[in-house]
């Protein structure tokens, strides 16, 4: 059976209408998990719960000797106090569950097994990890895995991606500066703060100029400052918040291995006191090089883009740790429809048609690997 036959589209368009209305927060996707359970109990689909929220599915194949999976993020985000999917998760469940849909109604097609992963917190705190920890991958025998990003940037139709490092390892930085309060009339009697943050500020950007090779690309950027009380009081303490990313490990290291280098000779030059705490986040998305050649084989190159490496993160990368995996962004932009704002902007929205653009590229992928039998499906156009 095809996509039009069993109405995929408009099934997929109502999934993201319903799973849109009850957006929830990372780790407490209490709805939306009970939303996907309670659809594919109804099409008889094999499913179990992991974690609180996060939802398997899989439909095995007639030989079953492989496992392909394809993962769905399915947290919204807070905006104001209002959650909402400004993130475009709610297209990706839609897509994976209009897949499931069509394989499920095609069994005797299937050849090997497909793992269906619905995971919780892409946002934060991150659900990857937890989940392949909890034995996800190990238990289904998982080979490779593949998920998607509905894109504002590229146009609808077009596939963004590329091979090896594609999005980069991330972490979060908190400094604090810690001085001697005085009288902004007697500077020599206290330890100023902010000129000593201000300062900083400046010599850590040498990090990234003059620390980091010119061809490996890293960003070190402080966006929160916080400090004093009055305008005539000199500050005690100041607090610093920013992120590190790059794409090479071995990089994003040395960022961190200088921050506090620097900070150690802040401490005996400003007499002061500078604690410095990283927490590191996604790693860096790295692209398995013979799953990017295979798709461009099952989709064609005419509707491939190679975008440059970006400095944004995704979970998705711990799962690449572990087994190969592929990572792309699906376009969406359309000037005609005004579909033009960018991720996480409180008016991003995109056309349902790439929901459907979606479930084709991951039939065309099936189709080329053998997992699914060739059929006339596969001539669909993106």
């Amino acid at each position: 059976m095809f996509l039009k036959e069993l109405d995929i589209e408009k099934k997929v368009t109502n999934h993201r209408k319903i799973l849109n209305s009850i957006a929830e927060i990372g780790m407490k996707e209490f709805k939306t998990s009970k939303y996907i359970k309670d659809y594919l109990k109804q099409i008889n689909v094999e499913y179990e719960e992991f974690l609180d929220t996060a939802v398997v599915g899989v439909i095995k194949g007639k030989i079953g000797k492989k496992t392909i999976a394809f993962r769905a993020d399915m947290d919204g985000l807070n905006i104001d106090g209002h959650v909402k999917h400004l993130c475009g998760h709610d297209g990706h469940m839609s897509i994976l569950l209009g897949l499931i849909e069509y394989l499920n109604a095609n069994k005797e097609n299937l050849n090997e097994n497909v793992v269906f992963i619905f995971q919780p917190a892409e946002e934060s705190p991150g659900g990857a990890l937890p989940l392949i920890k909890e034995g996800v991958l190990e238990k289904y025998k998982v080979n490779e895995i593949y998920g998607l990003h509905i894109y504002p940037e590229i146009s609808e139709g077009v596939v963004g991606v590329r091979p090896k490092h594609f999005l980069a390892q991330t972490g979060e930085v908190d400094i604090e500066i810690t001085g001697k309060s005085g009288h902004g009339a007697m500077p020599e009697n206290a330890v100023d703060s902010i000129v000593i943050a201000s300062n900083f500020i400046n010599t850590i950007q040498s990090i990234i100029s003059r620390n980091i090779r010119p061809l490996d690309e890293a960003v070190l950027t402080i966006g929160k400052i916080e400090g004093g009380s009055r305008r005539n009081v000199i500050a005690e303490k100041v607090i610093l918040q920013g992120t590190i990313r790059a794409f090479k490990e071995e990089v994003y290291k040395k960022v961190k291995e200088r921050l506090t280098q620097i900070a150690k000779g802040f401490e005996e030059s400003f007499d002061c006191k500078i604690k410095i705490k990283i927490k590191d986040d996604y790693p860096a998305v790295y692209n398995d090089e013979n799953l990017f050649e295979e798709m461009k084989k099952a989709i064609g190159d005419e509707n491939i883009q190679i975008l440059e490496p970006l400095m944004i993160s995704e979970d998705f990368s711990y799962y690449q740790k572990q087994i190969p995996g592929l990572f792309f962004m699906l376009g969406s932009r359309n000037e005609q429809k005004g579909f033009v704002n960018g991720l996480h902007n409180i008016n991003f929205d995109f056309d349902n048609t790439v929901l459907l653009n979606g479930i084709y590229i991951y039939i065309k992928i099936l189709i080329h690997k053998g997992v699914l039998s060739d059929h006339n499906e596969k001539n669909y156009k993106i």
